[in-house]
C-alpha cells in the first residue's frame, strides 16, 4: 500500500492527532473568499437599466450594469406561491453557460402574478399580493427592499456587496482569436464593450494550496450579494457547523464555510466547514420569522455582521435608557464560488409558516421506517460473523432492546463494496436470517470510492460505462481511499444513480436481505491524498467542473442508495439510508449524522445546537454517535451521553476502531442498569417520537426542535441551546456537565404549566427551574394541555411491540384540557400513502377523554389496544364510565393519587383505532 495512505491510517488508528487545521483552507487562503472579502461597503456600482424592463403572468425581467466594466446582467424576480418571493441574477450573455443547480428543488415552483404599483425614473413598486407587500427596485444603485406596511422585512444590496464575476478570455496567454472576437462581439451586443480587466489578481486563473494546484479553466466566476436584515439580533442554519444554535459575527473572523468536507477530529465553536452544507438561514424577532435559501452548490462563505454585536444587557439597556434610536440590525454576505445567484425568500411570517415554505421547494423529510427511529448498536468494526451474534444476545443476556446493528468497512472483502470478507462474513443470510427471527435488523457500509481492481465486478461495469468522474485531462479522475487507489461514480448522471440503485437489487448485492440496509460514509467525497482531503475543484462531472457541483455529490449518493433499497423490494418498503455528507434536499431520502465527534464533554454538548441547527432547514433524522467515535469515554460521559441520545431524533452508539469496546454492560452493573433505563425510556416514546416523524414528513416542520420555535415572542428562548423541545410538546434538559449536582431549565410559557414525567411534579412555565439531578436523572417534562401515547411493554425490539398495548399519558393545562394524536400504520411499507393508517385525535375537555378519527378517508386495523390512561393535574373522580362507539358503557376501575393529583384508569381494553370517550364524573 502507498506510504501516503498508511501514514493517513496511522493517524486515523492512533485516535491521538486533533485536526490540523492547516489541511484546510482559511477564507485569505481560498482566492475568491478573499478577493470578495475585500470589497468593502459602499455604493455599488451596478444600476438597474429600468428601459429594458419585462414583466410576464410569472416573473420580472431586468436588465443591470455594472458602471465600471459595462457587463449586463439579467435579474428575474418572481412572486412564488406561500408568501416566498425568487430573485435570480446570471449573465445576460455569458460566454458559456454558468451552472444552475438541478434536482434539489421538488418542482418548478409555482408563481403568483406580480403587478406595478408604481414606477418613475429612479425605480419601480410592486406588489406582493398578501398584507401590503411589495418589493422596491431602486434603479441607481441596485437595491432590492421588500417591505410590508412601513417595515423593510429585508434588504438586497443595500450596502453594494452584489458582485458577480462574469466569465472571460484568459488575456495572458495566446487565447483562441475567434473565441477573442466572440467575447467582444457578445459585449457589443449588450450594448458597450467590456473594459479591460484593471487589474489580473492572484489566484483568478490558477490557484496553489500547499502541494495541490487548482487549473481554472473558466477563470474568475464567483458571485456574492449582501442582505440586511432589519430589527433582527438573531439568525440560525446554515449547517453544518460545530457552533452555537444562535450564529455569531464573523467580523473578526473567517465567515461561516459550507464546502463538504472530510475534517479528521472537528474543532468545536468555529466557522469551518464540514461533512454537510445546506445553505438556508434563519432570522427571527417577536415579530416575524424570515428564511433565506441560497441555491448555490458550490463553495460558499457567509460574513454576518451586527450593528449590536458585542454589546452588553447592560449596554443595550443603556442605549434604551439615553434614548438610543439604532435599531438591532443583522447584515448577512454570501460569497460563493461559482454558478449563479439564485434566492428564495421566505417571508414568514411565523416559524412554522418559513419550515412550510422551505418543504414547499426541497420536499419534507422522509418517512422512515418505525424500526430506524429505535436504537441502533454500531462500532468500526464487529469482527465476524461471530461476534455480531455474540453481542446481539448481549442484549438479551442484558436485557437491553435494539433494533439495527451495523458493519463498518472491515466486513467488506479488502474495502470492496457491495461483498462480503469471505472468512469473517461467509454465510451472511445465516446471520441476518437470525437477525430477522428476532425481529432485528443490520445495516452495513456502502461507501462511493470504488477500488481500482480489473477483479472487482462494480469496478469493471462503471469503467466500461464511462460512469467515472473525468480528471482535468479526460482520464477517470482517481484517488486513494480505504481500498487504496479509487475510482469515483458521477452520482451527478441520473444514467449512473439508476446503475447504482440497482446493484442494490437482491441479485446483485450478494448475500444480501430484505433486514439489511445501507450506510454512506465518506461521500464529501473523502480523498485522502486531494486538496483538503476532497476531490480537485478541476475534475469534471460531464460538463461541470466539481467547482460547481461539490456540495451536491453526497445529496446524489444518497438518493441514488435510497432509491436501490425502494426498487428491491418492488417499491413496497420504505428505505433507512444514513449518509455523512449532505445538501439542501437531503431531508428526502433518509437521515444524517455530526460525524467522527470525540468522547469529550463538549461534543455531548454541541449534539444538541448541531441537531437543532439541521432540524431548522429540514434535516429532522438527525444524531450524534453516542459515546464519541473517537477516544474513550469515562463512565459518566457514556451514561449522560446514551441519556441524552435517547431523546435526539437518531440513537446510535458508534465506537473507532482503536477504543476499548464498549456494549452496554462492560462498565459494572450500575452503568448497565442507568444505560438500559435510558434505551428503555427511548422505546416507550416510540409512539410519540414516531407520530412526530409522521407530522415532519406532512409539514416540513422539526422533530428536535428549539424553543424559540414554539414561542416566538419570548426573547428568553431565542440563544438557549443546551434543552430543546421534541415536538410541541416534550421538552428535554439533557445533564452534560460532567459532575453535574442540578441543571436549571427555562420552562416557557407564561401560561403554561409543565410536569416532570418521571414524578409527576407540576411547574409553572416562564421560569428558571433547578432541578437536582443524580446519575438516573434526565430531566424531560410534558407540557400541560397535551396527551401523548406511550408503549411501556419494552421489548427486544421495536418490531416485537407492533401489537402491544398504549398507555395515554395526559397533561392537563390550567384550564384543565388537553389535546394529542394517535398515528399507526404498519411502520414499514409505503401503504400509508394508499390511506391505510389510522390517525387519531385525542381530546380531554368537560374531564371527558374522546379518540375520534382525524383522517375518515383512511383505513388500518391495528391489534393493539388501550390499557392505561394516566391523567396528570386531576381531581378525584366519584366514578369513570368508558363508552365504545357501538353505544356500550361500562364503568372502569381507577386510582387517585393525591399527592400528584394522578387519576390512573387500569384496564380500560378499548381498540386503540376506535372511537371512544371516557367520562370522568
Amino acid at each position: 500500500m502507498a506510504p501516503f495512505l498508511m501514514l493517513w491510517l496511522s493517524m486515523c488508528l492512533s485516535g491521538t492527532w486533533a485536526v490540523d487545521r492547516g489541511n484546510f483552507k482559511t477564507c485569505d487562503q481560498s482566492a475568491f473568499c478573499k478577493r470578495q472579502r475585500a470589497l468593502k461597503p459602499g455604493e455599488s456600482p451596478y444600476r438597474a437599466l429600468l428601459e429594458t424592463m419585462e414583466l410576464t403572468n410569472t416573473k420580472l425581467t431586468l436588465q443591470l450594469i455594472n458602471d465600471n466594466n459595462k457587463v449586463r446582467l439579467l435579474l428575474e424576480l418572481y412572486r412564488l406561491q406561500g408568501n416566498i418571493t425568487r430573485v435570480k441574477i446570471n449573465e445576460l450573455k455569458p460566454l458559456k453557460p454558468r451552472f444552475e443547480v438541478p434536482d434539489v428543488l421538488i418542482r418548478e415552483p409555482p408563481t403568483e402574478p406580480l403587478s406595478v404599483l408604481s414606477q418613475d425614473e429612479n425605480g419601480v413598486v410592486l406588489s406582493l399580493g398578501a398584507e401590503s407587500q411589495r418589493v422596491i427596485v431602486s434603479a441607481r444603485p441596485f437595491r432590492l427592499d421588500i417591505m410590508e406596511g412601513h417595515d423593510v422585512l429585508m434588504s438586497l444590496n443595500s450596502r453594494g456587496l452584489l458582485a458577480f464575476e462574469h466569465l472571460r478570455m484568459r488575456k495572458d496567454t495566446q487565447a483562441d482569436t475567434e473565441a477573442e472576437n466572440k467575447e467582444e462581439t457578445d459585449s457589443a451586443n449588450q450594448g458597450e464593450k467590456v473594459k479591460e480587466e484593471e487589474k489580473m489578481e492572484e489566484g483568478m486563473w490558477e490557484e496553489t494550496f500547499k502541494s495541490h494546484t487548482d487549473t481554472k479553466p473558466n477563470g474568475p466566476s464567483a458571485v456574492s450579494l449582501d442582505f440586511s436584515l432589519p430589527g433582527v439580533e438573531h439568525v440560525y442554519g446554515i449547517p453544518e457547523h460545530a457552533d452555537t444554535l444562535k450564529l455569531k459575527t464573523t467580523e473578526n473572523g473567517d465567515p461561516y464555510r459550507l464546502y463538504n468536507l472530510d475534517v479528521f477530529q472537528y474543532e468545536l465553536y468555529n466557522p469551518m466547514a464540514l461533512y454537510g452544507a445546506v445553505p438556508v438561514m434563519l432570522a427571527h424577532n417577536v415579530q416575524r420569522t424570515t428564511g433565506i435559501f441560497w441555491l448555490n452548490a458550490a463553495e460558499t462563505w457567509v460574513d454576518i455582521s451586527s450593528n449590536t454585536a458585542g454589546k452588553t444587557v447592560f449596554g443595550k439597556m443603556l442605549d434604551y435608557v439615553q434614548g438610543s434610536s439604532e435599531r438591532p440590525q443583522t447584515d448577512v454576505r454570501w460569497i460563493s464560488e461559482s454558478g449563479i445567484i439564485d434566492v428564495f425568500i421566505m417571508l414568514g411570517p411565523t416559524p412554522k409558516d418559513v419550515f412550510s415554505q422551505y418543504a414547499s421547494l426541497t420536499g419534507t423529510q422522509s418517512f422512515p421506517p418505525l424500526a430506524s427511529v429505535a436504537y441502533h448498536q454500531c462500532r468500526w468494526n464487529y469482527n465476524d460473523q461471530e461476534d455480531v451474534l455474540a453481542v446481539d444476545a448481549g442484549f438479551d443476556e442484558h436485557d437491553i432492546p435494539y433494533d439495527f446493528i451495523w458493519l463498518d468497512i472491515e466486513h467488506t472483502d479488502g474495502k470492496r463494496y457491495f461483498t462480503w470478507d469471505p472468512h469473517k462474513f461467509a454465510s451472511p443470510k445465516e446471520m441476518l436470517q437470525h437477525l430477522m427471527d428476532k425481529k432485528r435488523k443490520m445495516v452495513a457500509i456502502v461507501d462511493p470510492h470504488i477500488k481500482v481492481d480489473s477483479n472487482y465486478k462494480i469496478h469493471n461495469e462503471i469503467r466500461s460505462r464511462g460512469f467515472y468522474i473525468k480528471n482535468k485531462d479526460g482520464g477517470d479522475y482517481e484517488g486513494w481511499c480505504w481500498p487504496g487507489n479509487a475510482g469515483y461514480p458521477d452520482f451527478t448522471r441520473a444514467d449512473m444513480r439508476a446503475w447504482w440503485a440497482s446493484m442494490f437489487d437482491y441479485n446483485q448485492y450478494e448475500g444480501s436481505m430484505e433486514n439489511l440496509y445501507t450506510w454512506n460514509d465518506m461521500n464529501e467525497p473523502s480523498v485522502f491524498n486531494g486538496p483538503e482531503v476532497t476531490m480537485h475543484k478541476d475534475a469534471v462531472h460531464g460538463n461541470w467542473e466539481n467547482r460547481d457541483v461539490h456540495n451536491l455529490y453526497g445529496f446524489y449518493v444518497q438518493m441514488a442508495t435510497a432509491e436501490g433499497l425502494i426498487q428491491r423490494s418492488g417499491g413496497v418498503q420504505r428505505p433507512f439510508v444514513l449518509t455523512r455528507a449532505f445538501f439542501a434536499g437531503s431531508q428526502r431520502y433518509g437521515a444524517v449524522w455530526t460525524g467522527d465527534n470525540a468522547a469529550e464533554w463538549d461534543h455531548l454538548k454541541i449534539s444538541i445546537p448541531m441537531c437543532l441547527s439541521l432540524g431548522l432547514v429540514g434535516i429532522s433524522f438527525c444524531g450524534a454517535d453516542v459515546g464519541g467515535f473517537f477516544k474513550s469515554p469515562n463512565t459518566e460521559l457514556l451514561v449522560r451521553w446514551y441519556q441524552t441520545g435517547a431523546y435526539q431524533p437518531f440513537f446510535r452508539a458508534h465506537a473507532h476502531l482503536d477504543t476499548p469496546r464498549r456494549e452496554p454492560w462492560l462498565f459494572g452493573p450500575e452503568n448497565t442498569a442507568l444505560i438500559r433505563e435510558a434505551v428503555r425510556q427511548r422505546y416507550t416514546f416510540l409512539p410519540y417520537w414516531y407520530q412526530q416523524f409522521y407530522h415532519a414528513h406532512r409539514t416540513g416542520e422539526p422533530i428536535m426542535r428549539p424553543l424559540w420555535v414554539e414561542y416566538p415572542q419570548d426573547p428568553s428562548t431565542f440563544a438557549l441551546d443546551d434543552e430543546f423541545l421534541i415536538g410541541r410538546d416534550l421538552l428535554v434538559h439533557p445533564v452534560t456537565e460532567e459532575g453535574a449536582r442540578g441543571v436549571t431549565a427555562y420552562l416557557p410559557g407564561k401560561d403554561e404549566v409543565w410536569f416532570d414525567i418521571h414524578t409527576f411534579q407540576k411547574h409553572n412555565g416562564a421560569q428558571n427551574l433547578y432541578i437536582p439531578v443524580t446519575m438516573s436523572s434526565i430531566p424531560v417534562f410534558q407540557r400541560g394541555g397535551s396527551i401523548i401515547p406511550r408503549k411501556l411493554r419494552v421489548r427486544r425490539s421495536s418490531s416485537c411491540m407492533e401489537h402491544d398495548p398504549y398507555t395515554l399519558y395526559v397533561a392537563l393545562n390550567n384550564q384543565r384540557t388537553a389535546e394529542g394524536e394517535l398515528y399507526i400504520d404498519d411502520g414499514h411499507t409505503f401503504n400509508y400513502e394508499k390511506k391505510e393508517f389510522n390517525h387519531r385525535r385525542l381530546s380531554f375537555a368537560n374531564n371527558v377523554l374522546t379518540s375520534v378519527n382525524l383522517a375518515p378517508h383512511a383505513y388500518f386495523t391495528t391489534k393493539s389496544w388501550i390499557e392505561r390512561v394516566v391523567i396528570v393535574g386531576a381531581s378525584k373522580p366519584s366514578k369513570v364510565t368508558l363508552k365504545t362507539a357501538d353505544g356500550q358503557e361500562s364503568q372502569l376501575e381507577f386510582d387517585f393519587n393525591a399527592s400528584t393529583s394522578v387519576v390512573t384508569l387500569r384496564k380500560p381494553g378499548m381498540n386503540a383505532g376506535v372511537d371512544w370517550t371516557v367520562a370522568l364524573n
